[in-house]
């Protein structure tokens, strides 16, 4: 498993820069970040060009994932959580003699599951995705795992989450890890690791009540007692003691105790709300919502009109040109598995993030977000546009109005009508159902054909909240229905001809 990068250039750069391990000089953002460079020209002029060598310096490393909690960081995260490594494995930084070491262990892991006969089958258990789920949640992890981690237990045979699952878990489980790029301090995932990664979060769950101890690991050990044998480690001490004595940090402000972690401002991270332009749901990032544009009651309200684009580079474009303004709500489709692929659009968000009113503008999308956006950015829209979701059927100057709760982790994204003044919830349903989709609403022409296959198949196997998989037997049964109501269709043409 790829550990966090750890690259020595760091320490030549200029006070400020230092890529993933320091904020960025204007204290709103770090030099790692900068991965795309096009908005940050467009805002900072010839200063562009500086972010973009920071960016390509702090990327490159021999090796590893990266020093924020994106999707790579995450998915070690739950590989561990499920019991599919050894223990404190995830966020190991790389090129490190902390890193072969476990490379080692690994292995020896391999031969001893073999030997005992341990089969991933007993790993990757219902309880286990639970442990997953719960260790997500306290993260604050990628929401690019929701696609993953159900698609895992698809493969597994197990039960699939939904997105009531996901919502329940983040509501009962707190958020006790400060790490870029939820905050409130923007440690590096090193740091994570170094104040006992994983199992240190699983320890406090595990006294909440919030772990299922009995789920087997790579070990061949129970959960429960691989946290018995990290709790009193000599290992688990050394690196705590490692990262206060060399770093100046206190491991349990990497790592809140969860008595201590909402007082220092950590809250759960997403949200998942419905409404007539969501019905299967879709999921926002509650700790990057500008915390300046929520209501004292903890709610984030967003009436506004739409501003619609069926591409990406479209949305961008409109960016760079000027043509949003805060308040704006804007509208990309076409972005899920049936129009791209289902790519990430962090390019999107990030050129959100360097207009100076970027936290007054909303997104609704039905593509999904690299683990470092930032804003109102609400995505994974189900049914997507070109699966005839009504996402699909929104058009420029629609009444949108998006209200998220940030404490119950709730919420809803409505279109309430395309007059002069807003109409209900229900009215808005109805004026989506009389539409016909969005005339420039198409495939990106240069997807290919068994991108196309993936994408139909996918969407028969239950689309985006079900991990994008084959479900062989869902689709078995609507190719069936499929081919009977067309032969019922030519038969009935025959008996008028």
């Amino acid at each position: 498993m790829p550990g966090p990068s750890s690259d020595g250039r760091f320490e030549r750069l200029r006070p400020g820069e230092a890529g993933f391990l320091a904020l960025a000089e204007d204290g709103n953002g770090d030099g790692g970040r900068e991965q795309v460079g096009g908005s940050a020209h467009e805002a900072n002029g010839p200063e562009g060009t500086r972010l973009d060598d920071l960016g390509c310096r702090a990327c490159a490393t021999p090796g590893g994932g990266c020093q924020f909690l994106g999707t790579a960081a995450t998915s070690q995260v739950v590989a561990e959580a499920l019991g599919l490594t050894v223990p404190h494995a995830a966020l190991a930084p790389s090129g490190q003699r902390v890193w072969t070491k476990m490379a080692r262990q690994s292995a020896r892991a391999v031969l001893h599951m073999i030997r005992i006969g341990l089969t991933v089958d007993r790993i990757v258990t219902d309880a286990a995705i639970r442990n997953a789920m719960a260790v997500h949640a306290a993260f604050g992890g990628s929401t690019n795992l929701l696609l993953h981690l159900p698609a895992v237990s698809h493969a597994a045979g197990r039960r699939v989450p939904d997105v009531s699952d996901w919502a329940e878990v983040n509501r009962s489980v707190p958020r006790l890890v400060s790490v870029l790029s939820n905050g409130p301090v923007p440690h590096p995932t090193v740091r994570v690791f170094l104040a006992g990664g994983v199992p240190e979060v699983m320890l406090y769950l595990r006294r909440l009540g919030l772990l299922d101890e009995r789920a087997l690991t790579a070990t061949g050990e129970t959960v429960g007692a691989v946290l018995d044998w990290w709790e009193s480690s000599e290992r688990r001490h050394r690196m705590r003691r490692h990262l206060l004595e060399q770093d100046g940090v206190d491991p349990d402000t990497v790592i809140f105790p969860p008595d201590r972690a909402r007082a220092a401002g950590l809250a759960s991270t997403v949200a998942f709300p419905t409404g007539n332009i969501a019905p299967e749901g879709s999921v926002v990032k509650t700790a990057a919502i500008d915390p300046a544009q929520v209501d004292e009651d903890g709610v984030y309200r967003h009436l506004g009109r739409a501003k619609v684009f069926t591409s990406e580079r479209a949305a961008i474009r409109a960016i760079k040109d000027g043509r949003i303004a805060g308040g704006d709500i804007l509208v990309m489709m076409g972005g899920g598995p049936s129009g791209t692929g289902m790519e990430e659009t962090y390019q999107l968000t990030s050129a959100l993030r360097h207009l100076p009113f970027g936290g007054k503008v909303s997104l609704i999308t039905d593509a999904r977000f690299s683990g470092v956006s930032t804003g109102a950015c609400i995505g994974h829209v189900g049914p997507e546009a070109l699966a005839g979701g009504p996402v699909g059927r929104l058009r420029d100057g629609d009444w949108i109005d998006i209200r998220i709760d940030l404490r119950r982790l709730e919420g809803r994204i409505d279109m309430v009508g395309d007059g002069e003044n807003p109409v209900s919830p229900a009215e808005g349903a109805r004026i989506l159902a009389q539409r016909d989709p969005h005339p420039d609403l198409a495939a990106d022409p240069a997807l290919p054909d068994d991108t196309r296959l993936w994408a139909a198949l996918q969407a028969a196997g239950g689309g985006t909240w079900r991990g994008c998989v084959y479900d062989v037997d869902r689709i078995v049964r609507l190719l069936e229905a499929g081919r009977k109501a067309l032969e019922g269709a030519h038969s009935g043409r025959e008996e008028v001809v």
